[in-house]
Protein backbone atom coordinates (compact mmCIF):
# COMPACT_ATOMS: atom_id res chain seq x y z
CA UNK A 1 0.00 0.00 0.00
CA UNK A 2 1.40 3.42 -0.93
CA UNK A 3 1.36 6.55 1.24
CA UNK A 4 -1.15 8.13 -1.17
CA UNK A 5 -3.72 5.56 -0.10
CA UNK A 6 -3.55 6.86 3.48
CA UNK A 7 -4.18 10.51 2.58
CA UNK A 8 -7.88 11.36 2.95
CA UNK A 9 -9.54 12.72 -0.18
CA UNK A 10 -11.04 16.16 0.30
CA UNK A 11 -14.06 16.86 -1.91
CA UNK A 12 -13.68 19.54 -4.55
CA UNK A 13 -17.43 20.27 -4.64
CA UNK A 14 -19.96 20.35 -1.83
CA UNK A 15 -23.69 20.49 -2.55
CA UNK A 16 -25.81 21.42 0.45
CA UNK A 17 -29.49 20.54 0.11
CA UNK A 18 -32.00 21.44 2.79
CA UNK A 19 -34.67 18.75 3.10
CA UNK A 20 -38.09 19.41 1.56
CA UNK A 21 -41.07 20.84 3.48
CA UNK A 22 -42.19 18.60 6.30
CA UNK A 23 -45.46 17.95 8.04
CA UNK A 24 -46.11 18.46 11.77
CA UNK A 25 -48.34 15.56 12.84
CA UNK A 26 -49.46 15.67 16.46
CA UNK A 27 -47.48 13.44 18.78
CA UNK A 28 -44.74 12.68 16.24
CA UNK A 29 -41.18 13.41 17.44
CA UNK A 30 -39.27 15.96 15.36
CA UNK A 31 -36.84 13.34 14.02
CA UNK A 32 -39.76 11.29 12.65
CA UNK A 33 -41.71 14.06 10.89
CA UNK A 34 -42.54 13.09 7.27
CA UNK A 35 -42.73 15.32 4.20
CA UNK A 36 -46.03 17.02 3.51
CA UNK A 37 -47.65 17.11 0.05
CA UNK A 38 -45.72 20.20 -1.03
CA UNK A 39 -42.49 18.65 0.27
CA UNK A 40 -43.02 15.51 -1.78
CA UNK A 41 -43.66 17.58 -4.92
CA UNK A 42 -40.66 19.84 -4.26
CA UNK A 43 -38.34 16.90 -3.59
CA UNK A 44 -39.37 15.40 -6.93
CA UNK A 45 -38.75 18.77 -8.59
CA UNK A 46 -35.32 18.90 -6.95
CA UNK A 47 -34.59 15.44 -8.31
CA UNK A 48 -35.56 16.59 -11.81
CA UNK A 49 -33.44 19.73 -11.51
CA UNK A 50 -30.37 17.89 -10.20
CA UNK A 51 -30.66 15.19 -12.88
CA UNK A 52 -31.09 17.85 -15.57
CA UNK A 53 -27.95 19.69 -14.37
CA UNK A 54 -26.00 16.57 -13.47
CA UNK A 55 -23.09 17.21 -15.85
CA UNK A 56 -22.60 20.72 -14.43
CA UNK A 57 -23.02 19.64 -10.80
CA UNK A 58 -21.07 16.38 -10.53
CA UNK A 59 -17.46 15.63 -11.29
CA UNK A 60 -15.46 12.58 -10.37
CA UNK A 61 -16.76 10.22 -7.71
CA UNK A 62 -20.10 11.36 -6.25
CA UNK A 63 -21.59 10.46 -2.90
CA UNK A 64 -24.72 11.54 -1.04
CA UNK A 65 -24.76 11.77 2.74
CA UNK A 66 -28.25 12.01 4.24
CA UNK A 67 -29.49 12.85 7.72
CA UNK A 68 -31.29 10.04 9.51
CA UNK A 69 -34.38 12.22 10.03
CA UNK A 70 -37.39 10.91 8.12
CA UNK A 71 -37.96 14.15 6.16
CA UNK A 72 -34.35 14.11 4.89
CA UNK A 73 -34.58 10.41 4.02
CA UNK A 74 -37.84 10.97 2.11
CA UNK A 75 -36.32 13.95 0.29
CA UNK A 76 -33.36 11.84 -0.82
CA UNK A 77 -35.59 8.92 -1.86
CA UNK A 78 -37.39 11.15 -4.35
CA UNK A 79 -34.15 12.63 -5.66
CA UNK A 80 -32.42 9.24 -5.83
CA UNK A 81 -35.10 7.98 -8.21
CA UNK A 82 -33.34 10.13 -10.85
CA UNK A 83 -29.79 9.47 -9.60
CA UNK A 84 -29.77 5.70 -9.28
CA UNK A 85 -25.99 5.48 -9.70
CA UNK A 86 -25.18 7.87 -6.83
CA UNK A 87 -24.31 5.93 -3.69
CA UNK A 88 -25.69 7.26 -0.43
CA UNK A 89 -25.16 6.76 3.26
CA UNK A 90 -27.34 7.69 6.19
CA UNK A 91 -25.48 9.77 8.74
CA UNK A 92 -27.27 10.22 12.11
CA UNK A 93 -24.80 12.96 13.13
CA UNK A 94 -26.33 15.30 10.52
CA UNK A 95 -29.51 15.63 12.59
CA UNK A 96 -29.03 18.65 14.86
CA UNK A 97 -25.41 18.90 13.72
CA UNK A 98 -22.94 21.74 14.08
CA UNK A 99 -21.25 23.13 10.96
CA UNK A 100 -18.01 21.43 11.97
CA UNK A 101 -19.80 18.06 12.01
CA UNK A 102 -21.20 18.64 8.54
CA UNK A 103 -17.75 19.52 7.20
CA UNK A 104 -16.20 16.52 8.94
CA UNK A 105 -18.81 14.20 7.41
CA UNK A 106 -18.16 15.65 3.94
CA UNK A 107 -14.42 15.35 4.41
CA UNK A 108 -14.70 11.67 5.37
CA UNK A 109 -16.83 10.74 2.34
CA UNK A 110 -13.89 10.09 0.03
CA UNK A 111 -15.82 11.52 -2.95
CA UNK A 112 -14.96 14.36 -5.32
CA UNK A 113 -18.53 15.70 -5.17
CA UNK A 114 -20.49 15.36 -1.94
CA UNK A 115 -24.23 16.02 -1.78
CA UNK A 116 -25.47 16.50 1.78
CA UNK A 117 -29.18 16.38 2.61
CA UNK A 118 -29.73 17.85 6.05
CA UNK A 119 -31.33 20.63 8.08
CA UNK A 120 -31.34 24.29 8.88
CA UNK A 121 -29.80 26.18 10.50
CA UNK A 122 -26.71 24.05 9.84
CA UNK A 123 -27.06 23.93 6.04
CA UNK A 124 -27.43 27.71 5.80
CA UNK A 125 -24.70 28.44 8.35
CA UNK A 126 -22.24 26.10 6.62
CA UNK A 127 -22.89 27.60 3.18
CA UNK A 128 -22.53 31.14 4.55
CA UNK A 129 -19.36 30.22 6.46
CA UNK A 130 -17.60 28.58 3.53
CA UNK A 131 -18.68 30.92 0.72
CA UNK A 132 -16.36 33.72 -0.33
CA UNK A 133 -17.96 37.16 -0.44
CA UNK A 134 -18.67 38.80 -3.78
CA UNK A 135 -19.54 37.02 -6.95
CA UNK A 136 -23.10 36.92 -8.18
CA UNK A 137 -24.78 38.17 -5.00
CA UNK A 138 -25.68 34.59 -4.16
CA UNK A 139 -24.16 34.77 -0.69
CA UNK A 140 -26.63 37.49 0.29
CA UNK A 141 -29.48 35.23 -0.82
CA UNK A 142 -28.08 32.34 1.21
CA UNK A 143 -27.72 34.49 4.31
CA UNK A 144 -31.22 35.99 4.08
CA UNK A 145 -33.23 32.83 3.45
CA UNK A 146 -32.38 29.21 2.78
CA UNK A 147 -35.80 27.66 2.13
CA UNK A 148 -36.70 24.01 2.12
CA UNK A 149 -35.24 22.26 -0.94
CA UNK A 150 -32.74 25.10 -1.28
CA UNK A 151 -29.50 23.90 -2.82
CA UNK A 152 -26.09 25.58 -2.57
CA UNK A 153 -23.22 24.44 -4.78
CA UNK A 154 -19.80 25.22 -3.33
CA UNK A 155 -16.48 24.72 -5.07
CA UNK A 156 -14.03 24.09 -2.25
CA UNK A 157 -10.52 25.47 -2.11
CA UNK A 158 -7.79 22.92 -2.68
CA UNK A 159 -5.49 24.76 -0.24
CA UNK A 160 -7.81 25.10 2.75
CA UNK A 161 -11.26 23.69 1.90
CA UNK A 162 -12.88 24.24 5.29
CA UNK A 163 -11.68 27.79 5.96
CA UNK A 164 -14.17 30.60 6.27
CA UNK A 165 -14.72 32.37 2.95
CA UNK A 166 -12.57 29.91 1.02
CA UNK A 167 -15.21 28.38 -1.28
CA UNK A 168 -16.73 29.68 -4.48
CA UNK A 169 -20.53 29.69 -4.25
CA UNK A 170 -21.16 28.48 -7.79
CA UNK A 171 -24.98 28.29 -7.53
CA UNK A 172 -27.91 28.69 -5.20
CA UNK A 173 -31.13 27.16 -6.50
CA UNK A 174 -34.58 26.51 -5.14
CA UNK A 175 -36.19 23.83 -7.32
CA UNK A 176 -39.96 23.91 -6.84
CA UNK A 177 -42.82 21.89 -8.20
Amino acid sequence: MSMAEFIPKVPSRLILLRHAKSDYPLGVPDHDRPLNDRGRRDAEAAGHWIAEHRDELFSGAVSAVVSSALRAQQTWERIAERLTDVPSVTEPRLYEAACSTLMSVADASGADTVLIVAHNPTIQETAAFLAAPGGLGLLDRVRVKYPTCGLAVLDLSADDPWASGSADLAAFEIPRA
